[in-house]
């Protein structure tokens, strides 16, 4: 019963896409309506998410308590990415993917999928857990995760440390993380009112989103899939190289049963949906993060029951 009702939030995602897959076939969203989802999300919903997230599960003293659990998520996802970019190099994997690859390889979905399905597996009591190892997946999502995704779109790759590249860290979604933490860590009250605007705003990330990647599927010619490396290496990173690292580091850092069970679910969750939004917005490969979105989405029900057995 507990994998059937975390499985619901996959087949949720799943039917959400399909749905957008069918609106474009009928003629109902074309490609500039899609863009319009791309605009929203980023701008619009995906900040207010992040604040009304973090300020409804967050306060300082649960913040700065929780904050030694913090090192196993940024540890393990910053070897992660040490290991996409070897990866890249052994593999020579294809070069306006590149970025989308890394992006897909070191960071999960945490909030659309990772959320319910550790509320399904150990119920409430792993909502903070889950929110530690979303701070640090968000954090390294919308820096380095997005940097590289927007050298895809260029011609010729910018350096880390430039003015424009730090125009394109600050995105929206980063700057409502970052007034979230601000907020939290000086206790400043948010009215109810904002923090219900903020609560409606970001309930519209997840369906727009999806319905952004059905469009964009629909558009892609499915004959000419294949399981090539660019595909292999992003799976071995989600559901193989990504948890096993988390299982590795909790040797050496020891942490509540629970805590390391809920970050190993984490690791092993299927590639940030956000992905697509952003590559559609760099200009990158789009078709290629939609299509990683959703194999990873459907092949994690199978690889959530095997690492709910094993970390049994």
């Amino acid at each position: 019963m507990e994998l059937l009702t975390a499985f619901g939030s996959i087949f949720s995602i799943i039917i959400m896409i399909g749905i957008g897959y069918i609106l474009t076939y009928k003629g109902w969203m074309d490609k500039s309506g899609a863009g319009l989802f791309s605009k929203i999300v980023i701008h619009i919903s995906l900040p207010a998410m992040m604040l009304y997230n973090l300020m409804s599960d967050f306060d300082r003293a649960k913040l700065l308590s929780l904050g030694k659990g913090l090192i196993i998520p940024f540890v393990s996802i910053a070897l992660a990415y040490v290991l996409g970019k070897i990866f890249i190099k052994i593999f020579n994997i294809t070069p306006n993917r590149r970025g989308s690859f890394l992006s897909m390889f070191f960071v999960s979905n945490t909030i659309f999928i990772g959320l319910p399905v550790n509320l399904a597996l150990f119920g409430s009591e792993s909502v903070p857990y889950v929110l530690l190892y979303y701070i640090a997946n968000t954090t390294f999502f919308w820096t380095i995760g997005v940097f590289e995704i927007s050298k895809d779109g260029e011609e010729e790759p910018k350096r880390f440390l430039s003015v424009d590249t730090i125009k394109r860290i600050c995105s929206p979604p980063l700057m409502g993380f970052i007034v979230a933490i601000f907020l939290i860590v000086l206790s400043i009250p948010v009215p109810k009112f904002m923090m219900d605007t903020c609560k409606y705003l970001g309930n519209l990330t997840t369906p727009l989103s999806m319905l952004f990647i059905g469009n964009t599927i629909y558009y892609i010619d499915m004959k000419g899939i294949s399981f090539d490396k660019d595909v292999w290496g992003v799976l071995l990173g989600r559901f193989i190289i990504s948890p096993l690292l988390v299982i590795g580091l909790c040797t050496f850092f020891p942490l509540p049963e629970l805590m390391q069970k809920v970050f190993v679910i984490q690791a092993a969750m299927p590639v940030m949906t956000n992905t697509a939004i952003v590559s559609k917005s760099y200009h990158a490969d789009c078709q290629y993060s939609a299509i990683m979105i959703t194999i990873t989405t459907i092949l994690s029900l199978l690889i959530i029951p095997i690492y709910k057995i094993f970390l049994q």
